[in-house]
């Protein structure tokens, strides 16, 4: 299939559309009540539930691939349908009403099933967004709007971790209940995509859409066949990069060998996404002014050299340093990586290739996780060759996405 034809760059306004700005709520919201919980998570499954760093890697691992598994149906469900908000209402729905029940969890089997309840609900919702994101903004300002985006997720995540920090302060060890909390801005995120996102598009930014009618007779495809070749060797990147990552759960554990206190990691959490939010704005912006292959590339290099940095790393001074530094990596590779896949498919076929995007990344997931976690807890090889297994992996995608995926005509 030859690339998809560019698009026409309308006049457009200094201001962002409103589904936009309320889909930044949304996440932000989100954020809050996932960051609440997350940061604290890792010590909770590896030390009160006793399912070890082996067992928080398979839980986490097979989490992240049922999000990913769901992200292609529901992607190309939305193109079917065309309709996003649907399948983003009840996404965000099933993922804030479960989230909280992690703190009556007694067993890992149970913190399995409500993380993976959890991650199936962030999947039903990823790829219809990314696809109304898209839809409802025009190409020179796509970059600004998924940095947006990223940036108020993250900024979520800031303020969740405070949220625990105050909460733990006055009321120590306190985590289930802190945990079942979460519920509250579970239900508001609801509420706000529900009133404020709307399914509005713009016309003259996607000239080459198919009316509602026609595409509501297409038949449902996945296949990769129906997209252009660069977006399937950028796929194939994605996948090498991925396989060498990790969850960022053992960044924590990480964090915690070289000296931070088990009070101390939601305040790290915070600064780090907050470092994380100003990242994406940045990066949003660079995503619009330069080819996202490049920023894409940059971020790999970079984080190879983050991944490396934890594996040596002796004191909470490194560990610190190096969080700062991976934000950097968020803000370059986050917008990127949307927008070029965005510039890369066909407007009728954005969900698909999101849910494509997620797809493959996250069933990467599964083993990276796991694969982390067995090398870092054997004595054999332990945090150094983790990391050096990531960081390795990392400059192997970036050469090959440099060889592979062309620059965009």
């Amino acid at each position: 299939m030859p690339d998809p034809a560019p698009e026409r760059r309308p006049t457009v306004s200094s201001r962002l559309p409103a589904t936009v700005i309320a889909l930044g709520w949304v996440s932000l919201l989100t954020d809050v009540a996932s960051e609440m919980i997350f940061p604290l998570l890792p010590r909770f499954i590896d030390t009160e539930l006793k399912a070890g760093k082996l067992g928080l890697g398979v839980i986490e691992g097979i989490a992240e691939s049922i999000s990913a598994l769901m992200r292609l149906p529901s992607g190309a469900l939305s193109d079917r349908m065309a309709r996003r908000k649907p399948l983003i209402l009840v996404g965000y729905g099933i993922a804030g009403l479960v989230r909280p029940l992690m703190g009556l969890v007694v067993a890992p089997w149970q913190a399995l099933c409500v993380r993976s309840l959890d991650r199936f609900g962030k999947g039903m919702r990823g790829a219809p967004r990314d696809a109304l994101i898209a839809a409802v903004t025009t190409p020179d300002r796509r970059g600004w709007a998924y940095g947006y985006h990223r940036a108020m997720d993250h900024a979520g995540a800031a303020v969740g971790p405070l949220l625990a920090t105050a909460f733990l302060w006055f009321f120590p060890g306190e985590l289930r209940t802190l945990f079942l909390l979460a519920l509250i801005p579970g239900i508001a995120v609801m509420l706000v995509v529900w009133f404020g996102v709307k399914e509005e598009s713009l016309p003259a930014a996607n000239e080459n859409e198919s009316d509602d009618a026609e595409r509501s007779q297409r038949k449902m495809s996945w296949s990769l066949a129906q997209f252009p070749s660069r977006f399937r060797w950028l796929l194939l990147a994605l996948a090498v990069f991925t396989l060498g990552g990790s969850s960022d759960a053992f960044l924590l554990l990480r964090a915690e060998e070289l000296g931070f206190a088990a009070w101390q990691l939601p305040i790290l959490w915070c600064v780090f996404h907050i470092a994380k939010s100003a990242a994406n704005r940045w990066g949003g912006r660079l995503s619009d002014k330069f080819d996202p292959r490049i920023l894409l590339v940059a971020g790999w290099l970079l984080y190879a050299g983050i991944y490396l940095g934890f594996g040596w790393a002796t004191n909470v001074l490194h560990a610190a340093g190096l969080f700062f530094v991976y934000a950097i990596y968020y803000g370059l590779v986050e917008p990127a990586e949307k927008t070029l896949i965005s510039r890369s498919v066909s407007p009728e076929l954005r969900g698909t290739a999101f849910g494509w995007f997620d797809l493959t990344t996250g069933l990467m997931a599964f083993p990276a996780s796991a694969v982390f976690g067995y090398l870092w807890k054997e004595p054999q090889f332990g945090a150094h060759v983790a990391f050096a297994f990531g960081a390795a992996l990392a400059l192997l995608a970036a050469v090959l996405l440099v060889a592979t995926v062309r620059r965009e005509k």
